[in-house]
């Protein structure tokens, strides 16, 4: 089996070839194509994965390409693992939002939509390409903002693009933790989770037919004992009846958060940045160790993720070794692919269109659901409706995914002042203007936005 990494230059690839090292089954990928506009990045990544493979028999066949049409064809899977601007436009995208008062995650508020709108146009060139090469291929997103990109994506590649995020699983897995489910026994457990990508809430744990929940909701020591517990405190997860996704501390805690980051030496994308400059620039030496020097850059960077909500809150800065572990997006990718590949039913949280399995939203939204893969795709699962308080905020942030598309679809200035007006983080129109001219003037592939 082929598989195909868009963005295959990019830093946590190596996660992925762990997974495929330690996938011995029948029917396993046997080659990897590593995509990328940047060849020297995937060299660097290239020569991790070389050090990963040693001693290991029948390892999956490495190649590299920079020419896309050579890398999709023939392929039966591909990965989109991209970044449009780099961790340079991100860390624009933070600095230009800021300098309004607003927040500039990659995902969350304006610095979302400045990343989308930079992003979706060049996944929508992806999937024509698919389509035209590898008309079969099924497409597995881990491009951010993965929602609005899968959504944008599947108006050309239908069901045959779905995408995936690691936080509902790690929500998982901490909250299992907490209720007292082994450790090999959290896959036997159902968990209630539904909304969008970073928007989501879980709302129950269902373990051998009862509902675990209520009773960790109930007891202020075991909730704040896990990494969301402590971000967002008992008393409101208690008031929400539901432990919110990681990413919704942005909502909920929006002042003291942008007030965190303006405060902050540099930001995420900065920080990233410059340790990622200085991983391939230790790469380009000769001799460099590569695998042992990327695995202390990656513990660098897991150590200090959402290290500035931690501090908008007063959470202990130090993240428990748990949340360190591995087990993340790489693992759901592959047990999408494998479900997919050998036609074995597997549930998994994914983003797929909607198809009325969430309520209050049109068949076409992407929504992140519970679903059932197989080798026909994946079909979400209908859940309960959202509680008000949540389906407004799911509606209102669908709503400014779709003007993202509509001002991609039309090059429409008007449309992106829309978007960006529309977002709950986003306080003002006269803000929304002067952030498109900030982030049109920083970056020139948003040049499209005329009208």
């Amino acid at each position: 089996m082929r598989l195909t990494v868009l963005g295959g230059g990019g830093f946590r690839l190596p996660l992925v070839y762990r997974a495929l090292l330690a996938d011995r089954e029948e029917g396993r990928v046997g080659e990897l194509v590593l995509h990328d506009v940047d060849a020297a990045r995937l060299s660097a990544i290239a020569r991790v994965l070389a050090d990963q493979a040693d001693g290991v028999a029948d390892a999956p066949r490495v190649t590299a390409t920079t020419d896309l049409d050579e890398a999709l064809r023939g392929t039966d899977f591909v990965f989109s693992a991209i970044r449009v601007g780099g961790l340079e436009g991100r860390a624009t995208d933070e600095r230009v939002a800021l300098a309004e008062g607003v927040l500039g995650q990659e995902t969350v508020g304006a610095g979302g939509i400045a990343y989308g709108l930079r992003t979706v146009p060049v996944a929508l060139d992806l999937a024509r390409r698919v389509a035209a090469l590898a008309p079969d291929a099924w497409v597995i997103n881990f491009t951010n903002p993965a929602g609005l990109v899968t959504e944008a994506m599947s108006r050309l590649l239908g069901d045959r693009v779905i995408g995936i995020c690691d936080s509902p699983v790690g929500l998982g897995r901490r909250v299992a933790r907490a209720v007292g489910v082994a450790a090999d026994q959290v896959d036997t457990a159902w968990f209630d989770y539904a909304g969008l990508n970073h928007l989501g809430w879980l709302r129950g744990v269902r373990i051998a037919g009862r509902d675990a929940l209520p009773e960790l909701l109930a007891d202020p020591e075991r909730l704040t004992s896990f990494e969301e517990g402590r971000l967002f405190g008992a008393e409101l997860i208690q008031s929400l009846g539901a432990v919110p996704n990681e990413y919704l501390h942005y909502y909920y805690f929006n002042r003291e958060t942008v007030a965190a980051y303006r405060a902050a030496e540099r930001t995420r994308g900065a920080f990233l940045r410059e340790q990622q400059e200085g991983f391939y620039g230790v790469m380009a030496r000769p001799g460099t160790p590569a695998l042992t020097t990327w695995d202390r850059v990656r513990a660098e960077r897991e150590a200090t993720y959402m290290a500035h909500n931690r501090e908008a809150t007063g959470a202990r800065q130090e993240r428990d070794a748990d949340d360190l572990e591995s087990g993340g997006y790489e693992k759901v990718a592959l047990a999408l692919m494998r479900a997919i590949a050998r036609d074995r039913r597997t549930r998994l949280i994914l983003n797929v269109r909607n198809r009325g399995a969430l309520p209050g939203l049109d068949a076409d939204a992407v929504v992140e659901v519970p679903c059932f893969a197989d080798a026909h795709g994946a079909h979400p699962v209908p859940v309960a409706p959202l509680p008000d308080h949540a389906s407004a905020l799911v509606g209102a942030v669908k709503a400014v995914e779709r003007e993202v598309l509509a001002a991609v679809d039309g090059g429409s200035r008007s449309r992106a002042v829309m978007a960006f007006a529309l977002h709950p983080l986003v306080d003002s129109v006269s803000v929304a203007r002067r952030l498109v001219d900030s982030y049109a003037s920083a970056h020139p592939t948003l040049a499209y936005l005329r009208r």
